[in-house]
């Protein structure tokens, strides 16, 4: 399970992981680089030149995060894992089943794109609320956060601003760190598009988005699917850009109806 740009492993909630064990799986969170309770980078990026192709302050790369995922499964001795990315853990994972796909059971890739910037853009109120400079305080940190996960949350299911604020002081209490997001951010940003990569592909994947969700639209969900041989989109209706319970059912038959395919072939009908 790959999570989000500065979003660690307890970002997958726990009732969400119960529910994917109660399935049949073995379950692995982790914090990637920059994030939690992993190593930290270093270097301070500039985001605005590399946003016009100046990589000299990038630190690292989403492919260097997908390697940190592979080097996971090595040290813990799997072979190959069915992969679930969310947002940039999505980008992730798309690139370990392009680089590694030997390693990949099954990809799910959920809230995310493929890279190609005509698809998958936030809407620009919401962008300008993620790009807000974090507040000096624990206080402000949780307060920012419950704002952002409001603004994030789709209208068709209730949002639960305690869970929200309790999330969001467990994350700062774990381990606070913007530089480390920035970084991430940097990576992503860096990232270029997977799309003519992701057509070579012939393992079972599904996307999964909300109809509702205003930081990566669901047209990058849909060119995930229509990118990927044998790839379908499954939508979910009100979600916005988090894995909500009320939609836990329904994402959770999704991964398991991908996990038991057969691996794509070329003929595989969308």
């Amino acid at each position: 399970m790959i999570m989000g740009m500065g979003t660690q492993l307890n970002g997958w909630d726990m009732g969400f992981c119960d529910q994917l064990v109660d399935s049949g799986f073995y379950v692995i969170r982790f914090d990637n680089r920059d994030v939690g309770l992993s190593e930290r980078m270093e270097g301070t990026p500039d985001l605005a030149a590399i946003r016009r192709g100046d990589l000299s302050t990038l630190p690292y790369t989403l492919k260097d995060m997908a390697a940190d995922s592979v080097g996971l499964l090595d040290a813990l001795g799997i072979d190959r894992a069915h992969i679930l990315g969310a947002s940039m853990g999505g980008m992730v994972a798309q690139l370990m089943a392009i680089h590694w796909p030997e390693r990949v059971r099954s990809l799910c890739l959920v809230m995310s794109s493929t890279g190609d910037r005509s698809v998958g853009q936030a809407d620009p109120a919401t962008m300008e609320l993620m790009r807000r400079p974090a507040p000096a305080t624990r206080e402000g940190v949780v307060e920012a956060a419950v704002e952002r996960s409001r603004a994030l949350a789709g209208n068709g299911f209730p949002f639960d601003e305690d869970a929200a604020r309790t999330r969001a002081a467990a994350a700062y209490d774990r381990a606070h760190d913007p530089a480390g997001r920035i970084r991430q951010q940097a990576a992503s940003i860096a990232s270029a598009d997977r799309t003519p990569e992701l057509r070579d592909l012939r393992v079972p994947t599904v996307a999964i988005h909300g109809t509702d969700d205003r930081l990566v639209d669901i047209s990058g969900g849909r060119a995930i699917a229509d990118a990927v041989p044998g790839a379908w989109l499954e939508v979910v209706d009100g979600m916005g850009h988090g894995i909500v319970p009320e939609a836990w059912p329904q994402i959770i038959a999704a991964i398991c109806r991908n996990a038991a395919r057969p691996t794509a072939s070329p003929g595989d009908v969308r």
